[in-house]
């Protein structure tokens, strides 16, 4: 058994526009009313998993869900085409491409049956996000049906939960066991805490993790009323490394002293906010970078071209690689049309430390599969689509068609229905 850490991008749907509906994501709320370009996006995403390909990292996908959906807007009693502005739109999110909302993961090594549990978020602070859960699931089970692993269901309401975006691990090995850090929020000024404590601390018993190797900490007020809706836009782990803003956590010495106890091993890098504000490292999206081990056992920092184009991030970035710093190579992905709408490199996927052979083959690709997957966004995917677009019937039908041609093209037709 070979265990690797696997990240699974969502494929950005055909569906993408700018509703600006998440409530805190400035991006997306910033860009709202924009026109958006699927086409684009999703080749964006296939571009910046090639380049995960080239650096030696395994790869794997999950697949945008059906939009819009029919079944939500049924259980509301209307219809796509009668429904009111906001509930079209909502039904209409591509947001399941922010596959790091997907769900939580614990890897084989830190469970007490040896198995890598994953928990599916429930994401219910959001309308949108809220009706996603059950079609992730089924991709979920379907991906991950080997018995190495433990598929759970979503924490019930009232307790929100946005998966992965709020859950760190940290290990000497990704075969190792590890240290398990699970971020919540109480307040954030003018915007919502989206992560309970509850819901974290039920994943914890969910996932049988050993008391004395997982930590529940708060996410800082001011980190969230900044902007940083979820932790992983302030802070990113990997390995031995914590990757973090200064004012990321509530109550920070504590988390580091209580960390560095559990895995004496560890490395904090911490980026001062005398040095990056604030506003300038959820604007550059620094933290929602992907922090990546290459085969070589060298640490690189997948970035957002926006945080090259950041006087201060990048300056940081630079002063960093040219001292002794676990973070040794830079790499820029142009991910501008999902960062338009609120997410950068490391919420377009989901991460997994398992066996390869493990997982079901259809959600793993390599050059080849992309190059399949990507004629399938070319020739089907909207190029443009105009916020009052979303109600045109054609466009609904072209939506609709690219995605089932998509999962023809995977051999996933079982979740054309789901």
């Amino acid at each position: 058994m070979s265990i690797v850490e696997i990240n699974f991008d969502g494929i950005i749907g055909p569906s993408h526009n700018y509703a600006g509906l998440s409530f805190g994501n400035l991006a997306a709320t910033k860009n709202r009313g924009g026109i958006s370009h699927p086409r684009a996006a999703a080749l964006q995403g296939i571009a910046k998993m090639r380049a995960n390909i080239a650096l030696g990292l395994t790869q794997g996908i999950l697949l945008p869900h059906a939009r819009p959906n029919h079944g939500w807007l049924e259980s509301l009693a209307t219809t796509h085409a009668d429904a009111a502005p906001h509930t079209r739109a909502q039904a209409m999110s591509a947001s399941s491409m922010w596959a790091a909302n997907a769900a939580t993961v614990s890897p084989a090594p830190d469970t007490a049956d040896g198995r890598c549990h994953l928990t599916v978020a429930n994401l219910l602070t959001m309308p949108h996000r809220s009706h996603e859960w059950p079609e992730t699931l089924a991709q979920l089970r379907l991906a991950f049906a080997n018995p190495a692993f433990a598929v759970h269901g979503p924490v019930p309401t009232p307790f929100g939960d946005e998966g992965a975006a709020n859950h760190m691990r940290l290990c000497v090995s990704h075969d190792a066991p590890g240290v398990e850090v699970f971020v919540y929020g109480i307040a954030g000024g003018p915007f919502p805490a989206r992560q309970h404590p509850d819901a974290s601390a039920a994943i914890v018993r969910h996932h049988l993790l050993d008391p004395a190797r997982t930590l529940l900490v708060q996410q800082s007020e001011e980190a969230i009323a900044a902007g940083a809706f979820h932790n992983d836009v302030v802070a990113v782990a990997n390995g031995r490394v914590l990757f973090t803003h200064e004012q990321a956590f509530a109550d920070r010495e504590t988390f580091y002293a209580d960390l560095r106890t559990a895995l004496p091993e560890v490395e904090i890098v911490e980026v001062p906010a005398a040095k990056v504000s604030l506003a300038d490292a959820i604007s550059s999206y620094l933290f929602n970078a992907q922090l990546v081990t290459l085969p070589s056992g060298e640490m690189a920092l997948i970035l957002p071209s926006e945080a090259r184009d950041t006087p201060s991030v990048w300056s940081w970035l630079q002063e960093h690689v040219a001292g002794n710093g676990p973070i040794r190579r830079l790499e820029v992905v142009d991910v501008r049309e999902s960062m338009a709408n609120g997410g950068g490199p490391a919420c377009l996927r989901l991460r997994v430390v398992a066996d390869p052979a493990t997982a079901d083959p259809r959600f793993l690709v390599d050059d080849t599969k992309l190059d399949a997957i990507a004629a399938v966004i070319e020739a089907y995917w909207p190029e443009v689509i105009a916020q009052e677009e979303i109600s045109d019937p054609a466009l609904v039908e072209k939506i609709e068609n690219a995605r089932i041609k998509l999962l023809e093209t995977l051999g996933t037709v079982e979740l054309i229905d789901r």
